[in-house]
């Protein structure tokens, strides 16, 4: 499954959608404005399908992801001098390579989970995100939001 999300890059809020191949809105995804943590939700339609939520109290970055409201992951940003590296615990995920130019794959031990590529436009940064079909494509959306997070906060 390809799902595609465009962001501005000038932007008050981190409110935006997530659109399948033919174009059509499948997400939306909206920030919570006024709170102590940032907090972003994933909707579809009316319901919310995943949460991403920064740990209040971390040295380094840390998110947490929430599927239907139960706790299926958290991601932590690893210190490295060399390369990023992320630990996401719950899942048994793991992340390769180039997060900074957002072109990584997400792996389950050799089982390809989802594959992200940012392309970049004039005024927006679009990502594909190619998802396994036999994933969940929620908690791989909830994961790479959350990733882009904790890159966006460095």
């Amino acid at each position: 499954m390809k799902l595609y999300i465009r962001q501005k890059i000038i932007s008050w809020t981190d409110s935006f959608s997530v659109k399948d191949e033919r174009g059509n809105d499948v997400y939306s995804v909206r920030a919570k404005l006024i709170s102590l943590v940032k907090q972003l939700s994933v909707y579809s339609g009316s319901t919310e399908v995943a949460r991403i939520q920064r740990k209040l109290i971390s040295i380094l970055p840390k998110f947490l992801v929430f599927v239907n409201g139960r706790q299926v992951t958290e991601i932590q940003k690893r210190l490295t001098f060399i390369r990023d590296k992320y630990h996401l615990s719950g899942l048994g995920w793991d992340v390769c390579g180039n997060i900074l130019d957002h072109d990584y794959t997400i792996k389950s031990g050799g089982n390809r989970i989802a594959t992200i590529h940012k392309k970049w436009m004039a005024w927006s940064d679009t990502y594909e995100l190619d998802i396994n079909d036999s994933c969940d494509p929620i908690a791989a959306l909830a994961v790479i939001i959350a990733i882009d997070c904790v890159t966006a906060e460095d």
